[in-house]
Order: C-alpha cells, then sequence, then structure tokens
C-alpha cells in the first residue's frame, strides 16, 4: 500500500484505515501545533528518528485504559502511601520531555523492567513542537520530585475527555507510576474517560492498559474530543474548559 504524502499547506490526513499493516499512514508535513492538534483528534501521532521525514501512525490495536482503572500492586501502593515522592504539574515540561529523550534505566531497575527506557527517537524538533503545545495549553507534564530533584514524570497531550501518554522515566524506581498514579488521579477528578497509551507494553499493560481494535477506538475518540477541552496550566489554576474546533 503506498504511503501518503502530506501536503505543506493542509493539515488534513488520510483516513486511518489506509495505514499499512503496522501502522505507518503518512509522511512529511511539519509539527507545527496545528497539525499536531488535527492528528490527535483523528487517533494518528509522529514517532520517527533523527534524520528521517516525520512519519505518522495509527496503530492496530490501539492500547488504551480508563482513568479509573489503574492497577497498583501492593508494593507501590506502599510507595505512594510513603509519600516519598512529590508531584506536580507542567511545572517543568522541557525538563520532562527531555529527560525521557535521555534517561537510561539503572542496573536495579533493568533487572525487574520497573521502569522506563529512554526515547531516543525525541529529537529537538519534537522537543520544541511538544514545549510549544504546552504553552498553548494542550500538551502537559507530571513531575515526580525527590527532595527537590525531579527524578520522574510523564507527558502527553489532551483534547476534550482524553489524554494521550507520550513517554515516561524515571531515575528512581517507582517513580514515574506515582507520577501516573497522580494523572489518573486529576483524570478522574476532571472526569476524563480514557488514555491513549498508543502501543502495547509490558509496563502499561501492567498498570491497566489493554488493546482494543482501532476502528473501536476511532469511534470513541470521536465522541471524546468533541468535549470540552481543559486548556492551560494544570499545575496553578488557571486551566480553562474551551470547546477546540480542529479544521
Amino acid at each position: 500500500m503506498p504511503i501518503y504524502k502530506l501536503d505543506d499547506e493542509v493539515f488534513d490526513f488520510p483516513p486511518v484505515n489506509q495505514s499499512t499493516s503496522d501502522g505507518l499512514l503518512a509522511i512529511g508535513g511539519d509539527l507545527s501545533p496545528e497539525r499536531l492538534l488535527v492528528a490527535y483528534s483523528s487517533g494518528i501521532f509522529p514517532w520517527y528518528s533523527e534524520g528521517e521525514p516525520i512519519l505518522w501512525w495509527s496503530l492496530d490495536p490501539r492500547m488504551v485504559m480508563k482513568p479509573n482503572g489503574i492497577k497498583i500492586t501492593k508494593s507501590l501502593w506502599k510507595t505512594i502511601e510513603s509519600n516519598r515522592f512529590s508531584c506536580s504539574f507542567d511545572a517543568d515540561f522541557e525538563g520532562v520531555i527531555r529527560a525521557c529523550a535521555t534517561v537510561p534505566r539503572s542496573d536495579e531497575q533493568h533487572q525487574d523492567d520497573d521502569e522506563d527506557e529512554p526515547s531516543p527517537w525525541i529529537s529537538e524538533d519534537m522537543i520544541h513542537a511538544y514545549c510549544e503545545l504546552n504553552e498553548l495549553g494542550f500538551a502537559h507534564s507530571v513531575e515526580a520530585y525527590l527532595e527537590n530533584e525531579l527524578v520522574g514524570g510523564l507527558y502527553g497531550v489532551s483534547i476534550g475527555k482524553m489524554f494521550c501518554c507520550e513517554s515516561m522515566f524515571s531515575k528512581k524506581p517507582d517513580a514515574s507510576k506515582v507520577a501516573f498514579y497522580n494523572l489518573c488521579q486529576f483524570l478522574v477528578r476532571n472526569n476524563f474517560e480514557l488514555i491513549d497509551t498508543q502501543q502495547e507494553t509490558s509496563k502499561m499493560k501492567r498498570l491497566g492498559a489493554t488493546p482494543i481494535p482501532r476502528k473501536e477506538f476511532v469511534k470513541t475518540l470521536k465522541n471524546l474530543v468533541n468535549e470540552q477541552s481543559l486548556v492551560g496550566n494544570w499545575g496553578d489554576g488557571s486551566a480553562e474548559w474551551k470547546k477546540l474546533v480542529v479544521d
């Protein structure tokens, strides 16, 4: 199946069912906020390596979970209750995304498959694009601190009642899981209905994510992105519910 080449000026994408068997849908375009919002509203996300053209994906099946469906092990719950880590929202978005791109796992973390690989696909262009989305109030981070040091976190894109989780990092065991727990609590309080974790990983499966057919995901997505979006900084109380119109 031929891969669709995006127009530099028009932000539309082909139907997601035109993607290849591995989920590749389109190539080219840019990482402007307008194009990214159209992509996420359509169940599409960018994923490519430094030096490659921008590649756009829509996977089938899609890994998702309900915010209130997070699975907490006894050991993780013990860590949460200990208040070892303090968490914040949108306090250091750039610090989080740069850490996701570069922080390696320690030997201890690697042995029990506890935490996260670095994400080398997060290039400087990606960092700039998502920082701009954060400034516009659509991309958000959760930070986990230990003694005032940023030791874990995650970031993603929020549209309507959907949160698209992009990447996590940890410098200490359980740090990113505690950040994810705090994200889920926030989403439940604000009546979000779904978290998109994109592709299947053992960590997200353990936390409660399950695969669903892309057709079902896209149908659900259409309803959720038509809801008002919580736009702005999620940490300082300035965020407001706004209707997002995506052309």
